[in-house]
């Protein structure tokens, strides 16, 4: 079960948006540069400004102590009524040390690649699929099971995957929109970390 959620049930269920008259594509952020999240979040913003049903569920974050419960985008999502998100993580990152195993962290992953199956035939207009690449980049979820995914979703939905640090070669010839999103500097180079409101 996921972590943290806003879903349907929560809010206005009442409200029935009109169908975008363009929505459908595939949409891929990867690489090693800071904002793929943050590009996303703008989009599923922008969409849910206009009435339109947006999901985010994000891969590999969320957990009881962690950051991800005080992240700013979770209550702004919870101020607009089509905007809903799931965390399906365990407290930190795969690989960081925070008490899970790759077995706890590969089940946490394939449950979220799942419930994204469901997610994608619930009428959603876009669906965020958050640092999904980057599970397929870590062996948490198989690439082809990704792919699959892509090339089963609806036509209308829009599907955005983010992560990675990988080029995802096994679904970007699926995606309509390919963005690298390329590191030059970071200040967590020179010992920043984190700041609450920019990274959450």
């Amino acid at each position: 079960m996921p972590e943290t959620e806003k879903t349907d049930s929560d809010d206005g269920d009442s409200i029935e948006p009109a169908d975008p008259d363009e929505f459908g594509l595939v949409q891929v952020w990867w690489g090693d540069g800071k904002g793929k999240t943050t590009a996303a979040l703008g989009m599923g913003f922008r969409a849910a400004g206009h009435g339109y049903r947006v999901h985010l569920l994000q891969f590999m974050k969320g957990g009881a102590d962690s950051v991800e419960d005080s992240r700013g985008e979770y209550a702004a999502i919870e101020a607009l009524p089509t905007f809903t998100y799931e965390t399906t993580g365990e407290y930190g990152w795969h690989g960081f040390s925070d008490g899970s195993d790759d077995d706890e962290h590969a089940a946490r992953a394939r449950a979220a690649l799942a419930r994204a199956r469901e997610a994608a035939d619930e009428g959603y207009h876009m669906l965020i699929l958050d640092e999904v690449l980057y599970a397929a980049n870590r062996g948490l979820v198989e690439p082809d099971d990704v792919r699959e995914l892509v090339e089963s979703k609806p036509d209308d939905l829009e599907l955005v995957l983010t992560g990675g640090h990988d080029r995802p070669e096994y679904v970007t010839d699926l995606a309509d929109l390919v963005t690298r999103v390329e590191k030059e500097r970071h200040p967590i180079e020179d010992g920043q970390g984190a700041r609450k409101g920019t990274e959450y």
